[in-house]
């Protein structure tokens, strides 16, 4: 069965071999310094989560505010995308002062309470560390470009006008897809796999290391307790500059993500950081392949902790996905590292649009059905749950008509590389409506009133109109709420291990409306059946027979014997 979903944000494509999806067994222990492979992480956009001085910017003590809440969803840690000071050209993942906090969110004092609290609670906190790239108002590139005998000059790739064209390199995030910029100031070319104002950082530098881990060893020693690497497989380039061939956004991985050097720079940086505080440690994005994956998490390679790989939330296209589909990519990755690394399991982010929008059905009918059934994908899967902010209530993609709505650099200069390449533009701007990250970054909706209780301003991001319906007040004390199955959700995973160290089987591959399998880990053995369709569907499992209704999105499962008839977009988990 296909559904009219978008395509994901046009990076960071990850291609997966393909593997089996047979059930196996893993360790039964968990040490204490593996805490990560039980936590549940809740990711937050600070600029849209809380606003507390009237500025329609989200801010650190909106965060603090909300610890409470945050600590009432069951999870355990916090990813908290950047604060730290930047110009904004791609909403603060353009660094101009590593240990700084942005003017908008706040001050350094503000920043230990928040993290004060989080502890206080139990909740750990994750940092984006962006890293590939500074902003171009970094003191480091304002001194780089200065003079080309700069002792700065070699903290970024450079190359000199009296040589001719740079060889070619693909920007993701320029309008012309060129990668070098030119700057008259030394006469001279510099590399941005991003933006113009995201200079890429020169990681063959030792020196430009040392300068990192200093950075990370500032907040590791403030009591932060893992790293999010931004984009960092792409953080190693041959110096030399070989020629490369025309790229685009689909292929960009295979030629630019994990070249030589990645590895030992990872190593290092385990060394100095990662083992020295104890702290997780995670990166965007998981390479080619499983051997660049299992290259990057294996526990003997003393490099990262977990995978956080694009090929499962790449499934849904604009136009349609195939159960089937998904089914198999996230049963192949189980597969490859039942015994060995450790995944993330997400269906959103930052990045993308709203989850329900993109996997369910968003409809008034069938979005809350829907993002119970997900939340339930999510939380029963094997690997760490990453959750995003407003997923736990159900919010969706909003409607934006014109380019000008947008705030994002990569739906802007998108927008002109298309004009310019001549393509439909209605067609263009319709799939921008589902696929941009905006959808993913508006404002949190906690009540029915103006800006939904986000802002007293004017949000920098507008509002979604159906704040009205969708809100966490309005969900608070619904014991059948969106909100309360997500808590009762995460409560299960942490009291039944299974969900968390259980192998997998997948049953019912061939399905096109169902999605079942089962978790087992010490004897107890689970059952997840799920029905992505917006019709009933009749299911037959030797498994029901006799099993126990553990959590069900609806109020009650109709079965008999090893029948089961499942409403449209039904999850239940059962024990057996």
């Amino acid at each position: 069965m296909n559904r009219s979903f978008p395509p994901l944000f046009l990076f960071l494509l990850l291609i997966g071999c393909a593997r089996n999806s047979e059930p196996t067994t893993v360790a039964t222990e968990t040490a204490d310094d593996d805490w990560w492979k039980e936590s549940i992480v809740y990711q937050i956009y600070p600029r849209s989560f809380q606003d507390t001085d009237g500025d329609g910017i989200g801010d650190l003590n909106g965060i603090i505010e909300r610890l409470d809440y945050i600590e009432s969803l069951g999870v355990t840690a916090v990813w908290l995308n950047p604060i730290y000071s930047s110009p904004n050209d791609d909403n603060g993942y353009d660094i101009s002062d590593y240990r700084n906090i942005m003017t908008d969110f706040g001050t350094m004092a503000d920043f230990d309470r928040m993290l004060a609290g989080m502890h206080e609670r139990d909740i750990k906190l994750i940092m984006d560390v962006v890293v590939n790239h500074s902003s171009d108002e970094h003191e480091w590139f304002v001194q780089s470009k200065s003079s080309r005998d700069n002792p700065y000059r070699d903290y970024y790739h450079w190359w000199p006008a009296e040589k001719g064209d740079p060889p070619y390199r693909y920007s993701l995030f320029d309008a012309e897809g060129n990668a070098w910029k030119y700057d008259s100031t030394t006469d001279a070319y510099y590399l941005h796999y991003f933006s113009q104002k995201q200079p890429d950082l020169n990681w063959s530098n030792p020196k430009l290391r040392q300068e990192v881990y200093d950075i990370m060893t500032f907040w590791a020693e403030k009591g932060v307790d893992g790293f999010r690497l931004d984009a960092f497989q792409f953080a190693a380039k041959d110096t030399t500059y070989p020629e490369f061939p025309g790229l685009t956004d689909t292929t960009f991985i295979d030629y630019y993500a994990m070249q030589d050097g990645l590895h030992d720079y990872l190593r290092e940086m385990n060394e100095q950081i990662f083992s020295k505080y104890g702290v997780m440690s995670v990166a965007e994005g998981a390479g080619r392949n499983f051997e660049d994956a299992h290259a990057l998490v294996d526990a003997d390679r003393q490099e990262l902790n977990m995978a956080y790989a694009f090929d499962g939330v790449d499934v849904p296209k604009y136009g349609g996905y195939a159960l089937t589909t998904m089914k198999e990519v996230f049963s192949r990755w189980d597969a490859e590292f039942a015994e060995d690394g450790w995944l993330s399991i997400f269906l959103s982010n930052h990045d993308q649009a709203r989850m329900v929008s993109r996997w369910g059905n968003d409809s008034p009918e069938f979005r809350a059905p829907s993002t119970k059934l997900l939340n339930t994908f999510l939380l029963s899967m094997r690997g760490t749950p990453y959750a995003y902010y407003g997923d736990e209530i159900g919010m969706t993609n909003i409607d934006f008509d014109e380019i000008e709505d947008y705030q994002d650099i990569a739906a802007r200069n998108g927008y002109t590389k298309a004009r310019a390449q001549g393509k439909d533009m209605e067609q263009f701007m319709r799939e921008l409506n589902f696929l941009s990250r905006d959808n993913g970054r508006t404002p949190m909706q906690w009540t029915e009133g103006p800006q939904a209780g986000f802002t007293t301003g004017t949000p920098w991001l507008p509002v979604n109109d159906n704040h009205a319906q969708i809100n966490v007040a309005a969900q608070e004390d619904d014991p059948n709420s969106i909100l309360n199955h997500f808590r009762q959700m995460t409560r299960l995973r942490q009291d039944h291990p299974v969900l968390v160290h259980g192998s997998y089987e997948l049953l019912l591959p061939d399905h096109e409306e169902l999605y079942a399998y089962t978790r087992e880990w010490e004897g107890v053995r689970m059952l997840v059946v799920m029905n992505f369709s917006d019709e009933g569907v009749t299911v037959d499992l030797p498994e029901l027979e006799n099993a126990e209704v553990v959590i069900d999105n609806y109020e009650s499962l109709s079965r008999t014997g090893s029948s089961a008839d499942l409403n449209p977009w039904q999850a239940v988990i059962l024990s057996l």
